[in-house]
């Protein structure tokens, strides 16, 4: 059985290594099958509920056992209420989730509405002046898009632009 010292695996503030490096220190662990993970606490072995809970899903698609005295949590074959222990804080991650993606595609749907143009800002707009001058002077959009050093679709789009104003 492999014994995880929170001192040496990162979790004091004067430590070399960041939390996040002893997480994956453990997970790479898990993966070379050690038997159980003893955490005094539920809450101190992920930095979030939707971490804990993938980590603890890799953990069971180990066969690793979650022990957690404080809480009277062990996943080991001889306790079957543990397993209900910890999927109700699974069961609320993925509810949590839900909630974050159902705000954010409402969000987005309320800014199309008021007619916010989503993404990155065009950067194309600088190239106008430029490229009605060579329009003008009668020059075709592929050498406008080779001159400018621009994708034919870009010079496409600004010759549109400059053809509408």
């Amino acid at each position: 059985m492999v014994k995880f010292q929170p001192s040496k695996l990162a979790m004091r503030v004067r430590s070399p290594l960041p939390a996040h490096a002893c997480l994956n220190q453990m997970l790479t662990l898990i993966l070379n099958r050690i038997d159980a993970v003893v955490a005094y606490k539920l809450d101190r072995l992920g930095r979030s509920l939707p971490h804990l809970a993938q980590m603890i899903g890799e953990m069971t698609a180990h066969r690793v056992a979650v022990i957690i005295p404080a809480q009277g949590i062990d996943t080991s074959a001889s306790n079957p209420a543990s397993q209900l222990q910890l999927n109700i804080p699974m069961a609320v991650a993925e509810f949590e989730r839900e909630i974050i993606r159902e705000r954010v595609n409402s969000g987005l749907r309320a800014a199309k509405a008021r007619g916010a143009r989503l993404g990155r800002p065009s950067t194309l707009v600088k190239h106008l002046p430029r490229v009605q001058t060579l329009l003008r002077s009668g020059a075709s959009i592929s050498a406008i898009a080779r001159e400018m050093g621009l994708a034919y679709s870009s010079a496409h789009k600004l010759a549109s632009i400059c053809s509408r104003a």
